[in-house]
Formats: structure tokens, sequence, C-alpha cells
């Protein structure tokens, strides 16, 4: 015969007991961040690291923590004091604030997919913070009605000057008529690129203008474009249409990110890294090339792991919703209403550090 031996414990007993086990729980979670920011923090200083504002997602989703915390003081305070109706409602409160920190986490991440930081773990890809496949001005450029189309970071110019945004606009419209997925290239190996002529671009590879003869693309006047630089070709295009130049993410180097070795912001200036008023040695400048994205692979995963408690605590809390409602919680009975006050507080202390963490580490 089983004995549950719980009973034989007092309530004042049973209730510290419960309150360790959240504690240990804590101090687990504790310890699983410590490590992540200290592995981001030990690889941020060994080499190239990408730095950048974190998205406005982020921000608001921070503000609807903090919220969703002061409506669960509000609940207990009110529980304790015998306000029944008063408790229910800020519990309800707490609930919504914790769906929209979700939901403007997610919105916080679709922001940084737009301004081209992706997530490894989902894409299936491990960006390098510079341009290697289909780098604008390694092997094809382009003219604007006669004039060389130039890339510095992410600037396209001509003239000595920057595009103008309508003319960066017919620049990427022309362009997006190849920026085929390479998987599309390779199945139609067997079939040219289709030529489209235009007034105003032409392109060129390794220096030479390409030809356009009925519809189809010559290197010279008798040679027909390889399927290789077709390849290279669509690459180019896909990425003048996002809107990269050297580097994966989009903006203004400088302004919307900035690039770091071994904790001192690098200048980049005529498609190279700086630092101190020196060039970089040209090992370095390869380096960075190959250099993948950390950054955002950490900010993702450090970011998402609290996400997923965040999504853990949620389900306890709409029970405890739920129970609220239905009147199992009193003045003398709210016991797991006060436990899940304790992790759910700490949930928001936590990301309330991680957020200052990317703002003043990242």
């Amino acid at each position: 015969m089983k004995t549950d031996f719980s009973n034989e414990l007092s309530p004042e007993v049973r209730e510290k007991m419960k309150k360790n086990l959240v504690y240990v729980g804590i101090f687990a979670v504790v310890m699983f961040f410590a490590g992540l920011t200290s592995a981001y923090y030990v690889n941020m200083g060994g080499g190239f690291w990408l730095k950048y504002p974190m998205p406005l997602g982020f921000y608001l989703s921070t503000l609807f923590i903090a919220c969703s915390s002061l409506c669960y003081i509000l609940a207990i305070r009110f529980i304790k004091q015998g306000k029944i109706n008063a408790m229910k409602l800020q519990m309800a409160l707490t609930l919504v604030f914790g769906l929209l920190f979700v939901s403007f986490q997610f919105i916080g991440y679709r922001q940084l997919i737009a301004r081209g930081i992706y997530n490894p773990s989902i894409f299936w890809t491990y960006p390098e913070i510079l341009v290697n496949d289909g780098r604008y001005g390694d092997t094809i450029t382009a003219t604007m009605q006669g004039n060389a189309i130039l890339v510095d970071g992410n600037d396209f110019r001509v003239s000595n000057r920057a595009m103008t945004k309508s003319e960066f606009l017919d620049f990427q419209s022309y362009m997006r008529n190849y920026a085929l997925p390479e998987q599309v290239i390779f199945s139609r190996q067997h079939t040219p690129l289709k030529a489209i002529p235009s007034k105003k671009f032409t392109l060129f590879i390794n220096n030479q203008p390409l030809l356009i003869k009925d519809g189809k693309f010559y290197s010279n006047d008798s040679t027909l474009m390889s399927h290789t630089d077709e390849i290279r070709l669509c690459k180019v295009a896909m990425n003048v249409v996002l809107g990269r130049g050297h580097f994966m993410m989009k903006g203004k180097y400088g302004k919307d990110f900035s690039v770091y070795l071994k904790g001192k912001q690098l200048n980049y200036k005529d498609g190279a890294f700086w630092i101190n008023g020196r060039i970089l040695s040209e090992s370095a400048q390869l380096q960075a090339r190959e250099t993948s994205d950390n950054a955002s692979a950490f900010l993702y995963v450090i970011s998402f792991a609290h996400l997923l408690h965040v999504l853990g605590a949620l389900i306890y809390l709409m029970v405890m919703v739920k129970r609220s409602i239905t009147g199992s919680y009193s003045a003398e009975n709210n016991l797991s209403l006060r436990l899940g006050a304790m992790f759910w507080h700490f949930l928001g202390i936590l990301w309330v550090y991680l957020f200052l963490f990317f703002n003043f580490i990242h």
C-alpha cells in the first residue's frame, strides 16, 4: 500500500519545499544562460564580429513583459486582500501581455530577417559577414548609360556619386530578370539564360561587355555565355535585388551595422577594412570574407531559448487563469499562484538582462 507522506507535513513545510523546487529550477536556468552569454562574450573577442541595433520588436516585447509582471504583482496583492474579481482581471491581463511578448518577439525576428540577418538553424545556412558567393564587382559588373556602377560597402555608386533611389530601383528591376534561384539554374543547364536588352544598363563579365543576340548572352561575337557564368550572374543579380553590396546585412555600414575585430570597430572603405587609419593585411581581409556571422547565430539561439521558457510558463499561466476564473483561489489558498509569479517574474528579469546584454555588448 502506497503511503502519501506529504499529508503528514504542515502547510508551511509543503510551501517551503515547493518554493525550493522553484528556486532550483531558476538556478538551473540562470546557469544555462550564464553559459550561453559567457560563450558569446568569449567568441566576440576572438575575431571579426558583427554588431547592429536590436529590432523595434524586441523593444516592444520588453515593454510587454514588464507590463505582464506588473499585472501579476497586482493580482497577488488583490488575492491577498480578498478582491477576487480584481485578481481575475489582472491575471487575464498578465496572460494577454505575455502573449503580446511572444508575438513581438517573432515580429523582431522578422525584422532581423528583413535586414538580411538569417537564423542558420531555420534556414539551414550559415551566412558570412561579407558576401562571398555572387559578390558584385568580382567578375560581374554593369554600367548605367556608359558610366560604371561601383560598390563600396552596400553603397552603389555611379559617376562618383551615390545612385539615386529611382536609379537603384531601376537597376534592381533590371537585375531581377536574372535573379533566379540556384536550383532553377542547375535544372535548366542545357537551356541558355534569356537575355533582356536594356537601353540603360549593360552587363560586363571580367571587364568584357556581354553582347545580346537572339535573346542570348555572348561573351564575344561568337562565344555563348557559359553555364558557370550564368550561375555567377544569377547569384550577383539576387544579391543586387536584395540590396546587398559587399555585406550580407542590408543597410549602410557604420550606421546600420559595424564590424569589430577583437573589440575594436573597423572602418570600411574602398572595399577593404581599416583600423586606426591603416588597412588590414591581405590575410586579414581574406579571413574577414570567410568569417561566419556568429553574432547573429548567438542572438537567435539565446533569445529563442528564452522564448521557449516563456512559452512553457505561458501554458502554466493559462491553467492558473482558468483556475482563477473558476474560483479556485482565495486569500487563504493561492500557493500555486504565488509560485507561478516567482518564475514569471524571473523570466521577465532574465529577458531585461538579455535585452541590455544585446544592446550594450552585441
